[in-house]
């Protein structure tokens, strides 16, 4: 099996560590824990960014697995690195996720589930559930109830809406921004995953001229995204700026990064660096510098500015786009600080494992990759979910659009840098939870 992603992923040809016997099919006779343990080690000592500061040797069997293996043998710096079993690999890589197809959180009230994205291709979304809706009833039972009984505990939200079986079904109550409730019935299968959720354009006056915006909102940096990526810039006529919502997004695969890069600034970047790779000692000879390129883009829009609305989940392949423009155009953050993960990893296999552990760096142009406290916002503003994609209401957009309209930040958004705990420490960061969708049902 080759594996050619990663997560600031770099596309490239590997050679996969598994357990084999030197027959064409691996075999996992070799592969008890403590020998997957070992060559993991193995696979670190050689190819993980910080493979100097590791420990000589490790005692194999004091590891009960090799994910408590690799997060323990991390690097201070690696808030990142992980494991994930080829099954759900090849689930992320090829876009499939299973259930309804929305992911949520418990809203501020406790008595409902706040809609914070829908997959177009989920059963909910083909009955009619959006961004800002709330949940308030599953099948007879109230969510409030049901928070209520859960409080203080790890909420199996399987009890509520059911099993993971392809076809379960279940009836859900809920609430529109404006009041407006429906009850439809939502059945749980397998879902490819659209990477652009919203692409629109809207007007907005600057300087007393009217200019049109585009805005884009992306989720994650895939493959697919690429052909995506055409289908919503058909919709950019003409457009004067843009704003990127990036809030949700984990990152993905390079190449794709450097894609809707190349076709926002278009001219701005030609012949320019997108991104150097700096790999460690071992691995030098992988060093190298990648130029801005339209891969499988068709249309750019040359636009001199950017506005790109982040979240602490902003993360990897999202602030490349956002470090590798600011040397060529104008980019300004609004939102939080992001996640901070200037390294990136080229999956390997191990056993039946597939291990995402640092192997490189990045820098953008200026040679500025130094950012693990993440990229600060230059227009702080809290997220809240207010209604679907593009509602003016919501705080990023509205402060997106009010930063284009105006060349600065809002009152509102100096008030709120200013209340904001300086210097807070990065959280450790689960990419992998953040991959694989563990706020979706």
């Amino acid at each position: 099996m080759k594996i050619s992603h990663g997560l600031l992923f770099a596309l490239s040809t590997m050679l996969l560590v598994s357990c084999s016997d030197g027959d064409d099919q691996p075999t996992y006779e070799s592969c008890s824990i403590p020998d997957t343990n070992n060559k993991l080690f193995s696979l670190l000592q050689d190819k993980y960014f910080w493979n100097e500061e590791l420990p000589a040797k490790i005692n194999p069997e004091a590891y009960e697995s090799i994910g408590h293996a690799l997060y323990n043998l991390r690097n201070e710096k690696d808030r990142f690195s992980f494991t994930m079993t080829r099954e759900e690999y090849d689930d992320y890589a090829n876009s499939v996720f299973f259930g309804y197809g929305f992911g949520h959180q418990v809203n501020s009230a406790g008595d409902g589930l706040t809609i914070r994205y829908v997959f177009e291709d989920g059963s909910a979304a083909k009955n009619g559930l959006r961004r800002g809706d709330v949940i308030t009833k599953v099948g007879d039972v109230l969510v409030s109830d049901f928070i209520q009984q859960n409080t203080g505990t790890s909420v199996d939200w399987t009890v509520l809406f059911g099993p993971n079986v392809e076809g379960h079904y279940v009836d859900v109550t809920f609430k529109k921004p404006t009041g407006e409730v429906s009850v439809a019935t939502f059945t749980k299968g397998s879902i490819v995953a659209n990477t652009v959720m919203a692409a629109e354009t809207k007007s907005l006056t600057i300087n007393g001229q009217d200019k049109t915006v585009a805005y884009m909102v992306f989720d994650s940096f895939k493959e697919s995204s690429q052909t995506e990526f055409n289908t919503a810039f058909e919709q950019f006529d003409n457009v004067d700026e843009m704003i990127l919502d990036l809030r949700y997004n984990s990152g993905g695969v390079i190449s794709t990064a450097n894609q809707l890069s190349t076709q926002i600034a278009g001219r701005n970047v030609d012949d320019e660096i997108f991104v150097s790779y700096k790999y460690n000692q071992k691995q030098s000879d992988n060093n190298e510098d990648i130029l801005f390129t339209l891969g499988k883009g068709i249309k750019q829009l040359d636009l001199d500015r950017l506005v790109v609305l982040t979240t602490e989940t902003s993360c990897s392949a999202s602030e490349l786009v956002i470090n590798a423009l600011s040397p060529f155009i104008d980019v300004t953050v609004v939102g939080d600080t992001t996640c901070g993960k200037p390294i990136g990893m080229r999956p390997e296999e191990v056993c039946e494992h597939v291990v995402f552990a640092i192997n490189f760096q990045t820098h953008n142009a200026a040679g500025f990759g130094d950012y693990f406290d993440g990229l600060p916002a230059d227009c702080a503003v809290a997220e809240n979910v207010t209604g679907d994609w593009g509602d003016e209401n919501d705080p990023l957009l509205a402060e997106g659009l009010s930063y284009l309209a105006n060349n600065q930040c809002s009152s509102q958004s100096v008030a709120y840098s200013k209340s904001l705990t300086k210097n807070k420490k990065r959280k450790d960061v689960s990419v992998k939870e953040m991959m694989l969708r563990k706020d979706m049902l």
